[in-house]
């Protein structure tokens, strides 16, 4: 890209299902204005908001494409072993791998992050109050390597913002314990409110649920500031998803996620749910979050969902990078595979081609510069339709392109829900015209964020 393209569109209309409110949009800039229905056309006919608009217009235009094509990495995951004890339905990772996969070597993991810390202090500030470049021990399962993953994390605490992403069955007191000390995120899964339910997509390799074990865990984290709990949405799950907003509520939860079932393998796809059933699910346990907010005064984020209220109020402050095209995977991060290979995301670990090289024999300088990172990285939807045609196109991003890749056919693709996105945003825009969007948000999300534009 040699920078923002000069050519500026007018305003568009976009219906949001509000009884009053229209937004009009800029696509190209992830500019918007919420208006009044019977004020359209002339805020669209040189308006003082038009006008404002075009002299902005660069600005904006400048920031989202820094947005997408300016950033470098500042964080990784890191999958210390091949292995995981559950044969989840939809993992994204060969059975294979997770079955009878490797582990890395506690001297090759620390070599690994010493490597890691080299690069990134290439491409980060490191001064006095700097922030660290954040590490996620990812999975299959990384407490199957659990004690290099605590030698590690021990050797560099003070070189990386560490994070730990467990199916939650080997989180003992004492891993719990040692993880809390040291101020390292935990992050857990949970597919359901009662056991029949997760363990229909989640459970060992001998068919036993993981349900009681996850609550267990969750138990142990309560009042501890750094945890989460991603709930992926299937079939399975869909129709109580109100039911899993109340159960983390009830057990604390600062923050979880309700993501989408992510379609790479075929085995995701047969628990896919229908998008209109999924955003009419999903926004529903969207609106009982706001409810025991309103009741209890205690949020519980549902962060993926944040992310998109961010992409619109704030493009630049939005803290997951899934929801922008391209995506995060090979520019903002990227994934170390337990073999050493380094891959754009982790969800490209198990399929060779997006191999980009070996940390310990190329590094990660040249595998960002590979032809299978610069696939991923050079997914444009400006390029491709239905997504160059869409007005909320970098609300959205068209994610996954692993899942559109191997799911649809090609990076120039859509990904498998695109109309439980759009729902999303519409959903978002609504919140804001009414405003309730902060009682969605992390207290405090606009620190350090300046207003560039306003109507009022």
């Amino acid at each position: 890209m040699n920078g923002p393209a000069p050519h500026l569109p007018r305003l568009q209309p976009y219906d949001i299902g509000h009884e009053r409110y229209v937004a009009l949009l800029h696509p190209e800039t992830a500019f918007w204005s919420l208006v009044d229905k019977d004020r359209v056309e002339a805020e669209l006919c040189g308006s003082e908001l038009a006008e404002r608009f075009q002299a902005q217009a660069a600005r904006f235009a400048q920031e989202i494409h820094a947005l997408r094509f300016e950033l470098k990495p500042s964080g990784v995951y890191v999958n210390p072993t091949e292995r995981c004890n559950l044969d989840c339905t939809y993992c994204y990772i060969p059975d294979t791998l997770r079955r009878h996969g490797s582990d890395m070597p506690a001297e090759r993991l620390l070599g690994a992050l010493q490597r890691l810390k080299e690069y990134f202090a290439t491409v980060m500030d490191g001064g006095e109050g700097a922030r660290k470049p954040r590490l996620i021990f990812h999975g299959a399962e990384p407490l199957m390597n659990r004690e290099a993953l605590f030698a590690a994390i021990d050797l560099f605490q003070d070189d990386f913002a560490f994070g730990v992403q467990t199916n939650g069955t080997l989180l003992t007191d004492a891993a719990a314990d040692f993880l809390m000390q040291r101020n390292v995120s935990i992050g857990l899964s949970l597919d359901g409110p009662t056991a029949p339910i997760t363990n229909a997509t989640r459970h060992t390799w001998a068919g036993q649920g993981v349900h009681q074990h996850v609550l267990r865990a969750m138990e142990r984290l309560q009042g501890y500031g750094s945890w989460s709990v991603i709930t992926t949405c299937t079939t399975e799950n869909l129709a109580h998803l109100t039911d899993m907003v109340e159960l983390f509520h009830r057990h604390q939860v600062p923050t979880c996620m309700l993501n989408a079932v992510r379609c790479t393998l075929s085995g995701a796809r047969g628990v896919k749910p229908a998008d209109g059933d999924f955003a009419r699910a999903f926004i529903a346990a969207l609106e009982r979050t706001h409810e025991l907010y309103r009741e209890t005064g205690r949020k519980l984020v549902v962060a993926n969902f944040a992310n998109i209220l961010l992409a619109i109020l704030a493009p630049t402050a939005r803290r997951l990078m899934c929801d922008i095209s391209p995506c995060g995977g090979g520019r903002a991060f990227f994934a170390l595979a337990a073999d050493g290979g380094l891959f754009p995301c982790s969800e490209f670990i198990g399929l060779p081609a997006f191999e980009g090289g070996n940390l310990f024999t190329d590094g990660v300088a040249a595998a960002l510069e590979s032809p299978a990172f610069k696939e991923v990285t050079g997914r444009d939807v400006d390029k491709f339709e239905p997504c160059a045609s869409c007005p909320i196109r970098h609300f959205c991003g068209s994610p996954c392109p692993a899942e559109a890749n191997e799911m649809n056919g090609g990076m120039e693709k859509t990904g498998a829900f695109c109309q439980f996105y759009e729902e999303q945003v519409r959903y978002a825009l609504r919140l804001i015209a009414d405003g309730k969007s902060d009682d969605f948000l992390w207290d405090g999300w606009d620190q350090g964020t300046e207003t560039v534009f306003s109507a009022c």
